[in-house]
């Protein structure tokens, strides 16, 4: 449910409509943007009686949601949600935004090497794992805290921002204080106890699609951050399981579109993870830029077919920049441009 106050209600009108909903034992989240201010319902909706919420002075209407995600939904924010980033990026304006490094950190040397080359080609975040989920117990697992802290010296050295991925909510504060975004990997999209812990802190976060999950699903799972307070939240298309074999997963293109219908959350794609051969990673990337993505998620190794975890879909720097190059033609054609 979400209660829409008319443009000219006082803060005691605000005021007033939040603590009835309240009183129900029952939460009241408030959005603003220029034009209006609404109240989301959070709760068992069956004790809110809308006429006596409408009969409120300063309450336009009450509407009742169209989708169990209320916060990450348009009729609760109807304009698109744009993450504030170091450097002046962006993350869900008119440019799409890039994000590269390696699968994981392997060494300092390995690192350093790929954060150059990525920054080269303009690239303002970089995305590596300190932490790594693994099918395998016997798979490479990441360095820890020592990549975290080569992660953060090296993005420093370079004036970047960084992206990594957080594995329990136990992690969470080490993580955050070491990087300005937080990933939710596709296997913990479903782990409520980390959306949580997320959820909690001021960090903007990237949400992974689970490999079997509907958007629904994911979106469901931000409304878990969003629910917290955190409303710096995104969402990312990495590829779902199908039939096919030819690929690792299936990316669904389609969602991009559906995603930013159904919600104002920034919708990013993840061609590397998503296809799982890097000879595929410029052409999904093409594909997502087309249709509206609003970021890119790319994996980069200076030595592919020696790298501990994902060679096989990562790009060289070569293969990367001219990546780069391919997506601002793509960006253009479409009358955006690439941060």
């Amino acid at each position: 449910m979400i209660i829409v106050m008319r443009a000219d209600a006082t803060q005691d009108n605000l005021r007033t409509a939040v603590e009835r909903v309240e009183s129900l034992g029952i939460r009241a989240h408030i959005s603003r943007d220029t034009e209006q201010t609404i109240i989301s319902v959070i709760g068992d909706q069956r004790l809110v009686d809308p006429q006596a919420i409408e009969a409120l002075d300063g309450v336009d209407r009450v509407v009742h949601a169209l989708h169990r995600f209320n916060l990450a939904s348009r009729e609760f924010h109807p304009q698109d949600r744009v993450i504030e980033l170091p450097g002046g990026v962006r993350l869900g304006s008119s440019a799409v935004v890039m994000m590269a490094g390696p699968c994981a950190v392997e060494s300092r040397e390995q690192l350093q090497e790929t954060a150059e080359a990525v920054r080269a080609a303009g690239v303002r975040i970089l995305r590596a794992g300190a932490y790594k989920p693994r099918s395998s117990p016997y798979s490479f697992q990441g360095l820890g805290e020592k990549g975290l802290l080569m992660l953060r010296e090296v993005a420093d050295d370079l004036g970047m921002a960084v992206i990594t991925e957080v594995l329990t909510p136990e992690d969470v504060s080490l993580v955050a204080e070491h990087a300005e975004m937080l990933q939710i990997g596709t296997r913990n999209m479903a782990n409520f106890g980390l959306l949580r812990a997320v959820g909690n802190t001021s960090r903007p976060v990237l949400l992974k699609r689970g490999w079997g999950a509907t958007l629904e699903e994911l979106l469901l799972a931000a409304e878990y951050i969003l629910a917290e307070g955190n409303e710096q939240v995104a969402v990312c298309e990495r590829g779902i399981r199908t039939f096919e074999t030819s690929t690792r997963f299936t990316v669904d293109i389609n969602a991009i579109p559906a995603l930013k219908q159904m919600s104002s959350l920034p919708v990013v794609v993840d061609p590397s993870h998503g296809t799982g051969r890097a000879e595929l990673v410029a052409p999904v990337a093409r594909a997502g830029v087309a249709a509206g993505a609003d970021g890119l998620l790319v994996e980069v190794h200076p030595n592919p077919s020696q790298a501990l975890c994902d060679g096989g879909q990562a790009l060289t720097p070569v293969g990367f920049s001219r990546l780069m190059k391919e997506v601002q033609r793509v960006a253009g054609a479409v009358g955006r441009e690439v941060s």
